[in-house]
């Protein structure tokens, strides 16, 4: 139910042109960038695996923790040091993931109105990802595992919850026993049950979820850190001794950043930063911006042939089909489920009705935008159409987050902006071309693999390949209609590409 402020950020800019190069080095359909959270699914699998393996070895015990994991590690080298290596590394990587999405979807917006669902539920995965890590780091029972349990016990005691301290209680020398590793042992087995269950929620509201990258990138990624597992393996820090303080151990800056902090600070200064932190993240889809709210999608029941076309297109599970309300013959209609709209209008370019080709002057189709009507949109456009002159007349649609369009506008160039490519019908495209009113129709967005909506450019894509309804008639000529994807960053590309494809239309009128 947003949209973004026209004027970008520093850091969107900045995010942009990082990815760019990106897309230069890998190319768009294996651009890291755009598949983080579905590497961060690859990387919790690969944990799962690994640790099944390990699982398989370890031993419970004061006595026996440190050697099982030492026999894994030494005297397993070719497969347990492997795996556990493979394991340490695709635990950092969940974490480098884990950030680096919540910062590009921050950074880009999408975390205000209906995709507070999936911000919010993203929280709890933060917490639960660091208690297993962090546990994870106390089952070698090495001097970076004393010093990791010590230091989170004392951490803990500060909070008034507990009838004693747990340092005393747990790992104390005098009463640290088996069963301390046996409850670490579960809880490390049963933390990412939770995890997968959060994931699972963390993805409930989005239709198309992508859990799996491309095979390519997994591949690349695999033999990346089974490269850095047999160059740089995991390795204990020597036998924890209770009866002597644990000194200059490496710790893990992905997991363990905070603890340092604790040796300067309180530990209650440190629960007032974390709790802070994450309250912050929580209040963030609320907190005043430069976003402005959009009306959500209106179903008109009298032109919903309950086709359900709106419904498989709605990358929000925002629309939904229930029986018929209104006594006509159809068996269903669209319903709009206004909390998970967020007004990107590819609902109404799927709907056939969508036509410019109806004789009514203020005609609705069967799910419009209050915004930005269909016959809106035609009056829009046939007021632009009107005023061009000269030769090589083109219609530009693009997308209001991605190159600014209004910049290409002139004499010979009218432009059309949408909440989203997808929101464009391809019924349009063939009105604008009939009867030569236009001599080509070029159509921009977002860059391919990175709709800001997800599934605009994709499924627009498919429309016009005559792959997905509604299609582009086959009468249409395709030579007229050129496709190019680019985001603000991208606007000297695309300024040539206009140009080129205008120099064609000329060619092809001689």
């Amino acid at each position: 139910m947003t949209a973004p402020d026209l004027t970008e950020s520093s850091a969107r800019k900045a995010l942009l042109r990082l990815e760019g190069i990106l897309n230069k080095i890998f190319g768009n359909d294996l651009n890291p960038l755009y598949y983080l959270g579905a590497l961060g699914f690859c990387f919790f699998w690969v944990l799962v695996v690994s640790g099944v393996y390990l699982y398989g070895f370890y031993r419970t015990g004061i006595e026996l923790s440190y050697p099982s994991v030492e026999y894994i590690t030494n005297e397993q080298w070719y497969l347990g040091g492997v795996m556990r290596s493979l394991h340490r590394y695709a635990a950092d990587a969940l974490v480098v993931v884990m950030v680096l999405h919540l910062l590009r979807e921050f950074i880009l917006g999408r975390y205000r109105g209906a995709r507070w669902f999936s911000w919010v539920t993203g929280i709890p995965l933060i917490w639960l990802i660091y208690t297993s890590g962090i546990n994870g780091y106390w089952m070698p029972w090495d001097k970076l595992a004393q010093y990791a349990t010590v230091a989170t016990m004392e951490w803990l005691d500060w909070l008034p919850i507990f009838s004693g301290p747990l340092s005393q209680s747990f790992i104390s020398q005098e009463v640290l026993n088996d069963r301390f590793f046996s409850l670490i042992s579960f809880s490390h087995a049963t933390i990412p049950l939770f995890v997968l269950f959060f994931l699972w929620i963390h993805i409930l509201r989005i239709s198309y979820p992508v859990v799996n990258p491309r095979r390519k990138l997994v591949v690349g990624v695999l033999l990346a850190m089974l490269v850095l597992a047999l160059v740089k393996p995991a390795l204990s820090q020597g036998p924890a001794d209770m009866g002597i303080e644990p000194r200059n151990i490496g710790i893990d800056w992905f997991y363990l950043f905070i603890y340092p902090l604790l040796d300067v600070w309180s530990a209650g200064q440190v629960w007032a930063l974390v709790i802070g932190i994450s309250l912050l993240l929580g209040v963030l889809p609320w907190l005043p911006s430069r976003f402005k709210q959009i009306p959500v999608a209106e179903v008109n029941l009298k032109y919903c042939s309950g086709c359900g076309f709106c419904v498989a297109d709605c990358p929000y599970e925002a629309v939904v089909m229930k029986p018929r309300s209104d006594g006509m013959h159809f068996t269903e209609e669209a319903v709009v489920v206004p909390d998970r709209c967020v007004s990107c209008g590819i609902c109404a370019g799927s709907c056939p009705s969508s036509t410019p080709f109806r004789s009514e002057a203020n005609y609705v189709s069967g799910i419009e935008m209050p915004s930005l009507p269909i016959s809106g949109l035609r009056a829009a456009m046939m007021n632009d159409l009107a005023k061009l002159t000269g030769d090589a007349r083109v219609m530009v649609f693009g997308c209001d987050n991605a190159a600014d369009i209004g910049k290409l506008r002139s004499a010979g160039v009218a432009v059309m902006s949408l909440p989203c490519t997808a929101m464009l019908p391809p019924s349009f495209i063939e009105y604008a071309l009939r009867e030569h009113q236009v001599d080509g129709v070029f159509i921009t967005g977002c860059r391919e693999s990175d709709c800001y909506h997800r599934m605009g450019g994709l499924w627009t894509e498919q429309r016009l390949a005559a792959k997905r309804e509604p299609r582009l008639r086959g009468r249409t000529e395709h030579g007229r209609i050129r496709q190019f994807w680019a985001s603000s960053a991208d606007f000297r590309g695309l300024t040539q590409e206009l140009e080129s494809f205008r120099a064609t239309l000329r060619d092809q009128a001689e």
